[in-house]
């Protein structure tokens, strides 16, 4: 599995494969901590080993376990073992929610119940079976004829294996319609999807159905942070993003992800990556 991974990706960093949700990554030397969000998705770990940082919770994890994210979240991630001999490889697939709900319906015992303070992201032992799974979902990729019959059905197994595992717990809370999770789930998408908007936590509360505190409390719960804490994230790793993407100055990207105060944006940002907008930015620019 390990050449058929580097052998697709090439010289790349990543690439997309033909099976809807899933990239692969192929890294050489140990990478610095780098802003990355992660949407709901399982991540495996085929050779090397990576540290994600959420709020004030650290995972660290290599092929021995999975990394599981129920909803979107700004991390801090750094592979912290890789070679050009042997080079940090990974898969990361996107969960159709669409088909995790399906199949937690269509299953009646789906393995432990999540755990009162479960974060959005828990890691999980690979075993035997997943990743056997897995191997069979990477080995249809030269088997286009197949792939077109067969992909879904191996991801659908690849999903289940996950969710009856030690760590599906919380994310079988998350995703199903009507649970406390799934209502700050709620809160979190909107979050994510308007983030340069100005944050209202009583609008965002109602639209949970909950209290203040008692979204404040679970939000806190789910993702390591407050709403405002979120929010700032992912403007702040988006205007990294667009930094470094588009060449604009940090007026203009602060601006462009929702602040009004470009001086509040220059303290932020320097608190949140160690150094003004434009010099942590510079290296990157010259890549």
């Amino acid at each position: 599995m390990a050449g058929q991974i580097s052998s697709f990706v090439g010289n790349q960093m990543e690439r997309e494969t033909r099976l809807p949700g899933l990239s692969f990554c192929k890294v050489t030397t140990p990478q610095p901590p780098t802003p990355y969000l992660y949407e709901p998705s399982l991540a495996i770990i085929i050779r090397g080993k990576k540290r994600v940082v959420l709020g004030n919770t650290t995972y660290i994890y290599d092929a021995s376990r999975f990394l599981l994210t129920a909803v979107n979240l700004p991390t801090i991630t750094e592979v912290t073992d890789a070679s050009p001999e042997r080079p940090y490889l990974s898969l990361l697939m996107k969960i159709d929610l669409q088909m995790a709900r399906q199949l937690i319906a269509d299953v009646e015992t789906l393995g432990p119940k999540a755990e009162t303070q479960r974060k959005a992201m828990a890691t999980g032992p690979a075993t035997v079976d997943l990743m056997d799974a897995t191997s069979r979902m990477v080995r249809l990729l030269d088997q286009p004829h197949d792939m077109l019959h067969l992909g879904r059905l191996v991801q659908r197994e690849l999903l289940y294996r996950v969710l009856t595992s030690s760590a599906g717990g919380r994310f079988r809370d998350t995703v199903m319609v009507g649970t406390q999770s799934q209502r700050v789930a709620k809160a979190v998408a909107w979050l994510r999807d308007h983030y340069t908007q100005p944050l209202k936590i009583e609008a965002l509360a109602e639209l949970a159905n909950m209290g203040v505190s008692t979204l404040h409390h679970h939000f806190r719960k789910l993702t390591s942070m407050s709403p405002l804490q979120y929010q700032k994230h992912l403007r702040l790793y988006e205007a990294r993003r667009l930094l470094i993407a588009e060449n604009i100055d940090a007026a203009t990207a602060g601006i462009r992800v929702g602040y009004e105060s470009i001086s509040q944006f220059n303290r932020e940002y320097r608190r949140m990556f160690g150094a003004p907008p434009i010099r942590d930015v510079a290296p990157l620019r010259s890549i």
